[in-house]
């Protein structure tokens, strides 16, 4: 990864708070918030590394998670978030539904802003057959699909189309998230 230069006042500004970077396996999560992360100088976790084992197993297997599933995993997003309310970080996590994302909220102390990566069901598909050594197969992009409430209509999200270059999508995103610091 290459070093990028520190963020600009402003930048650091109107982008200090917990962001999660959302959206279905595929979109681009990780390569999206290591840049959002770097760009903004904020600490970065990948939320895949903060799923229990249980949950690694059965998604390997090609079986999707539930809600009992989720909780737990949620709750330690939740305590990160917690952790860094006032001086941001950058964390990815699908946040598939609205209550998961209330709850994340809610950890957050309500600070929290959303970053979906949206884009169409092909390059979904596409880029999730070009990953290597992820442990998500593209069985499950349907049911994450399905599970899906997008988050269009809600306070603090910025949509970015994942129709773009990873730099092109980054700049997208901290552009949003500048306007909903000052809107």
């Amino acid at each position: 990864m290459s070093t990028a230069a520190s963020p600009s006042a402003s930048e650091a500004n109107t982008t200090r708070r917990p962001i999660i970077v959302m959206g279905v396996a595929g979109c681009g999560k990780s390569s999206v918030g290591m840049r959002l992360a770097e760009t903004l100088g904020l600490p970065y976790r990948e939320g895949d590394d903060l799923h229990p084992q249980t949950n690694i197993a059965k998604m390997s297997a090609g079986t999707p998670l539930n809600d009992d599933d989720r909780w737990p995993w949620l709750d330690r997003i939740g305590e990160i978030l917690a952790n860094h309310a006032e001086s941001g970080i950058v964390l990815t996590c699908s946040s598939l539904k609205k209550v998961y994302r209330d709850r994340l909220r809610a950890a957050a102390g309500g600070r929290l802003a959303f970053v979906f990566l949206d884009g169409s069901k092909a390059l979904l598909t596409q880029r999730m057959g070009n990953r290597e050594g992820h442990f998500m197969p593209t069985s499950l992009l349907e049911s994450q699909l399905a599970t899906l409430e997008r988050p269009d209509q809600e306070i603090g999200v910025v949509v970015v189309s994942i129709d773009n270059t990873p730099e092109a999508i980054t700049d997208l995103a901290i552009d949003g998230l500048k306007e909903l610091a000052t809107g």
